[in-house]
């Protein structure tokens, strides 16, 4: 089982959907800057819930996870990106926690545990970056009026490598998603094996 079937949406499973969505949500309140991004890239771990229901129930569960997560997180605290960062939250963990998901649950080893939030990790990097530069950062300089230079100078302020758009996600986006993962994955691993009895039950 890959993904979450029909029948696998029974009351249990989505109670422990709904209380990873709510713990990720809480994590996701306490979020911050990193010393080398622009300040509208906030760094927290409320990816830890999406990939701890991942590796339990099966990749579409850390999907659940993070929309319910950013549902949430809209709807609580509202959004000062117009929805925009909520939407690409919701992408690039949906990717990382798929991505990871996958591979640990086709064989549910440590060593494949590791594999899975290697390459889920990478896949996320890349992609989220892609996305970022051709569509995301666009959308919102567009939605509010900025120009792309606004957004690259606020990644200048903060980081002497930043001079345009392109080096905005090579020296910004890039290493702020890699450390993200890196530092949601060793939490992963550290929590999984003592929660995944009670999601098992």
């Amino acid at each position: 089982m890959y993904t979450l079937r029909r029948e696998d949406f029974n009351t249990k499973t989505m109670v422990k959907v709904s209380v990873l969505s709510v713990i990720a949500f809480i994590l996701m309140m306490f979020d911050f800057p990193l010393w080398f991004a622009p300040p509208f890239l906030k760094f927290d771990i409320s990816d830890v819930p999406a990939l701890i229901g991942s590796f339990a129930m099966g990749p579409m569960a850390g999907v659940l996870v993070n929309l319910v997560k950013n549902l949430l997180n809209v709807l609580v605290e509202g959004s000062a990106t117009g929805g925009v960062g909520e939407f690409s939250n919701f992408v690039v963990g949906s990717i990382f926690a798929y991505s990871a998901g996958l591979i640990y649950y086709k064989k549910k080893t440590f060593k494949n545990a590791i594999i899975g939030l290697i390459v889920g990790m990478l896949i996320m990097t890349v992609s989220i970056s892609i996305i970022n530069y051709y569509i995301m950062i666009p959308f919102y300089a567009k939605l509010f009026g900025m120009s792309l230079d606004k957004i690259v100078s606020m990644g200048t302020a903060v980081n002497k490598h930043v001079v345009d758009f392109k080096s905005l996600i090579l020296y910004a986006v890039v290493p702020f998603n890699f450390f993200k993962g890196v530092v949601v994955s060793i939490v992963t691993i550290l929590l999984y094996k003592r929660v995944s009895p009670i999601l098992h039950r």
